[in-house]
């Protein structure tokens, strides 16, 4: 699936204008593991469209570049306060986004189909179309992996139980397709296991 690389040849160039935007709250790291799960997703569900969810996913958070970074954590933190920053850093998704796509005007990309599921990727949880539901579970997915597991540990110094425990309980339910749930609900099923390798095979955890 990804032989030359994560991205598309087609959505390199704006890659590089979308990274000054991505460099808060390991936003950069998190866009490329969003969009492989995004096309490993794509193979999983043919009737979604590529030439709009990897565009989106590509440009979903470029935003939070404008929150202040000390507010950051108030907006997603395990007991937000600023629940409207997240509605923010959707609107100025879109509009940087906007500029980023028109820009390049990368062939076949319907631009108004990207900038709709950009509006709303976090602050609507039912899905508006196929596309939205794979971009949603792209970006939601990325919780699931080691990566994304060790981020949130990482944010909030609440070590991996607790971030397996919010998976369990608050995030792997809300997945929105058959492909993206089993992705998720496997990832924190090995994590989980593996945490409980000391019990079973000896070591400080028996």
């Amino acid at each position: 699936m990804m032989e030359d690389g994560v991205f598309l040849p087609r959505d390199l160039p704006m890659w590089a204008d979308a990274r000054p935007y991505l460099d808060v709250r390991t936003n950069d790291e998190h866009t490329v593991i969003a969009y492989g799960i995004a096309r490993m997703l794509l193979d999983q569900i043919p009737e979604a469209d590529e030439s709009v969810v990897l565009p989106a996913i590509l440009l979903h958070d470029v935003g939070w570049k404008m929150i202040p970074q000390e507010l950051l954590l108030d907006a997603i933190g395990r007991n937000p306060t600023r629940l409207d920053l997240v509605r923010e850093h959707e609107l100025h998704s879109v509009k940087i986004a906007r500029e980023i796509l028109e820009k390049h005007k990368p062939e076949g990309v319907d631009i108004d189909a990207v900038l709709e599921i950009i509006d709303g990727h976090d602050t609507t949880r039912e899905a508006k179309s196929i596309n939205d539901a794979v971009v949603k579970d792209a970006d939601k997915g990325w919780r699931s992996t080691p990566h994304g597991m060790r981020t949130i540990e990482g944010w909030y110094d609440c070590g991996l139980p607790w971030v397996i425990s919010m998976l369990e309980e608050r995030s792997n339910d809300r997945m929105l397709t058959a492909p993206g749930k089993a992705l998720a609900e496997g990832q924190t099923a090995a994590v989980k296991a593996e945490l409980m390798l000391g019990r079973y095979l000896g070591g400080a955890d028996a």
